[in-house]
């Protein structure tokens, strides 16, 4: 008879609990039993580890053997315990003294051949268990750089199950055959599925390697929409660009990441557990720390934006864009439903998903553009009578988007169409990328130096009764707003937001409160009313 117990992690959605796996052995007819609530990829692992264990040079124990997960009211999915499995299987068969197990978290899938494979959810899964008290992590090789990203934890990597063996048991440690130089490690193929992140509108090889060779400079014209983006990545402001095809809407979306600040290394250790689980981690690169872009395609379905799928949740593109930029090209194109429920993330931060495999939660602070045509056609203007579309069918597909959904945005900009004469202007550009990021940066200092000691970091999510009774605008800048406020124009969630603006105005041109001029330029970005104020940052300062 015996007995042995080590440990390994269970994720539900980013957030994991740290199960114990129990191995005992008794007398009587050779059977492998598992239980603790397992899922058909981890009721596998009976074979997987069988053979491993046996090609490996270990003796597989000929007694009636019962491997416990605990606890066992948690679900249990996926192949990252074979690791756990075999060790306590050899501790109970004394092969691995079962003192030395007790306190190691290990993860990992076992091929046939003994090889340790990585899984999704390696960097979640270390950082539960650093929360849970442990100290020691076994991992595989090739996913121990992700793993040391936790700091107060020590990482082990091993290749193969014969190497771990002979590191708990004080052998030599055998050298594994190298992989031919410059072919890919075929230990990652599990993590690169083609597609993975299509439906998210994230490229498959995750947000590190969005293109960020665009420039700002290369937007012709579009002094508001400019300074419309400028504000949004200043404040963390949602924005809603509507125009013509081909003025430049998607090019402007496309270079509002790259005008974002760096994530601090809180924010990219959440980024990269979202990427994670998602399998979206970059080859070569475990931490992400710019931030990701996702647009998807106004087919994509509510599970691809929010979340969902069968068994497990898996994360949308709201929580695989958190820290970064959602946008949605096409906005009138997407299904009703999808687009209200984005409400949710859009207020909270995060986005719950509740199914019958259980309830995960996931993170969703996120910026979001909005695109969309002012007609079906997209010629429709007050300046001429290019548009043929009858008035009836303007209403409704400008009516697609809800009333409650543009009240969580904050910038709403008409993106003009491009004249002959800035297309064909020689010389004359706008500002560089590295000149507003610049600035960006600046005004992120300003708002996180007076938000010091709250648990905000930028203006969009101060709560409008902190504005109101703690940070307090210029006396009577905000007369007009209120006005607007009187005459229904603002609800009383959109004088908030046009507060919030202003501070993030303030910012922009290093004013300590907003005076009736930021006020004014933050009305204008709401409403696309004129106010009479210069719409180029660098004309305030």
């Amino acid at each position: 008879m015996g007995f042995a117990r080590t440990c390994a992690v269970a994720l539900v959605g980013v957030e994991g609990v740290v199960v114990e796996v129990q191995a005992d052995l008794e007398p009587g007819v050779a059977a492998f039993t598992l239980v603790g609530l397992p899922d058909k990829s981890l009721s596998e692992s009976r074979d997987r580890v069988r053979a491993a264990v046996v090609n490996s040079g270990g003796e597989w124990p000929q007694k009636k053997l019962t491997v416990g997960l605990s606890p066992a009211s948690v679900p249990k999915a996926g192949s990252g315990f074979d690791l756990a499995v075999a060790c306590a299987v050899l501790g109970a068969s004394e092969r691995i003294d079962p003192r030395v197990l007790a306190d190691i978290v290990m993860i990992g899938e076992l091929g046939l051949d003994g090889r340790v494979r990585p899984v999704r959810g390696i960097l979640p899964a270390v950082l539960a268990a650093v929360d849970a008290g442990y100290e020691q992590v076994v991992v595989p090789e090739c996913a121990a750089a992700e793993a040391s990203l936790v700091p107060g934890v020590s990482v082990l990597g091993v290749r193969s199950l014969r190497q771990l063996i002979a590191v708990l048991t004080d052998e030599p440690v055998p050298d594994e055959e190298p992989e031919d130089p410059g072919r890919p490690d075929p230990l990652l193929a599990g993590l690169r599925v083609p597609g993975t992140g299509a439906a998210t509108g994230m490229h498959s090889m995750g947000a590190a390697l969005h293109d960020q060779g665009h420039d700002l400079a290369d937007v012709v014209g579009q002094i508001s929409a400019r300074t419309a983006v400028e504000v949004s990545a200043a404040g963390g402001h949602h924005l809603f660009l509507e125009g013509p095809p081909g003025a430049g809407k998607t090019m402007l979306a496309e270079r509002l990441p790259a005008i974002l600040p760096r994530l601090t290394r809180q924010e990219s250790l959440e980024v990269t557990a979202v990427h994670s689980v998602a399998g979206l981690l970059p080859p070569g690169k475990p931490l992400i720390d710019v931030p990701p872009y996702c647009a998807p395609h106004h087919s994509a379905t509510m599970q691809a934006l929010v979340g969902g799928g069968p068994g497990i949740a898996r994360p949308g593109a709201v929580s695989l864009s958190h820290r970064g930029v959602l946008f949605l090209d096409e906005t009138p194109e997407f299904s009703s439903h999808a687009l209200d429920a984005l409400r949710q993330p859009l207020e909270a931060g995060h986005v719950v998903i509740a199914r019958s495999a259980g309830v995960v939660r996931f993170p969703a602070r996120f910026l979001m553009v909005l695109a969309a045509n002012p007609c079906p056609c997209g010629r429709f203007s007050q300046n001429d009578d290019f548009c043929e579309c009858p008035p009836s069918a303007i209403r409704r597909y400008q009516a697609r988007l809800s009333g409650p959904l543009l009240d969580r945005v904050d910038l709403r900009v008409e993106v003009d169409r491009v004249t002959r004469s800035e297309l064909t202007r020689r010389g004359a550009r706008g500002e560089s990328t590295a000149t507003v990021a610049d600035r960006v940066h600046a005004a992120r200092e300003r708002a996180a130096a007076r938000l010091a000691g709250t648990p905000w970091r930028t203006n969009s999510e101060v709560p409008g009764r902190e504005l109101r009774n703690r940070w307090h605008a210029v006396s009577g800048a905000m007369d007009e707003a209120e006005r607007s406020l009187e005459r229904g124009v603002l609800t009383a969630r959109g004088l908030d937001r046009v507060l919030r603006v202003a501070w993030t105005v303030a910012d922009l041109v290093g004013h300590d409160r907003p005076d009736a001029m930021d006020v004014a330029l933050a009305l204008q970005l709401r409403t696309g009313v004129p106010r009479g104020v210069p719409m180029a940052i660098g004309a305030l300062t």
